[in-house]
């Protein structure tokens, strides 16, 4: 490939694999170079009342790239009780991101997550079109993440859900793992070790006080 140069990539729609969902759920779909201040802007203007914000994101209403639109469109429209972050690639991480943060901000919301693959059609174009070289297209299936959040119960018995609850608990459970003698409990033990040890360092001390003791000895006779 290194006669050609990546022209464009084009991202194949995928259907969503939430079924039976309102007609007016918002689907905010993250890319690499989104921000995540405009992502979160706009997800939380369609599911708080009254979504707080810094002064700079309120001096600067603009919308995100993409099929999203800012908060001020949002405005005066009815609340929605689910929300959809979806991304695929590079994009993965970032939407994780914003869905963890969302349900920081909104107590209560419930999750499911679906993993799937989405195809990516990639357009290569030759370096020197008088070479004879054809243009190529390449097809790449990408791993994407749809989220899921709603203010409503889900299918308990749905692969990938999770119920509300506190974010707190796992450093809870690291720390009761660590009063019980885990990895805190292992570095005391060792530094009891050192200590030990020491006390080796204490008789050669002690040989050395001898060692005078016979030295001034010899001074006197």
């Amino acid at each position: 490939m290194e006669n050609y140069s990546k022209a464009r990539v084009v991202e194949q729609p995928s259907a969503c694999p939430f079924p039976n969902l309102s007609a007016d759920t918002p689907e905010v779909r993250v890319k690499d170079g989104s921000k995540i201040r405009n992502l979160l802007r706009f997800a939380l203007s369609r599911m708080e009342a009254n979504p707080r914000g810094t002064e700079e994101e309120q001096r600067r209403p603009t919308p995100d790239e993409g099929s999203l639109e800012g908060p001020q469109e949002a405005v005066g429209r009815p609340l929605c009780k689910q929300i959809i972050f979806t991304a695929c690639g590079k994009g993965v991480s970032k939407a994780i991101t914003c869905a963890e943060i969302v349900k920081r901000r909104l107590k209560g919301l419930h999750q499911l997550t679906k993993l799937t693959y989405s195809k990516v059609l990639e357009v290569w174009e030759p370096l020197e079109p008088a070479a004879g070289l054809d243009s190529l297209t390449v097809s790449r299936n990408l791993p994407a993440i749809w989220i899921l959040l709603s203010k409503e119960p889900l299918d308990l018995d749905q692969p990938g859900y999770q119920a509300p609850g506190r974010y707190d608990a796992l450093w809870a459970q690291a720390a009761g793992r660590e009063e019980g003698g885990g990895v805190t409990g292992q570095r005391a033990g060792h530094r009891r070790k050192r200590g030990g040890g020491g006390g080796g360092g204490r008789g050669k001390g002690s040989g050395r006080q001898s060692g005078r003791s016979r030295e001034s000895g010899k001074g006197q006779t």
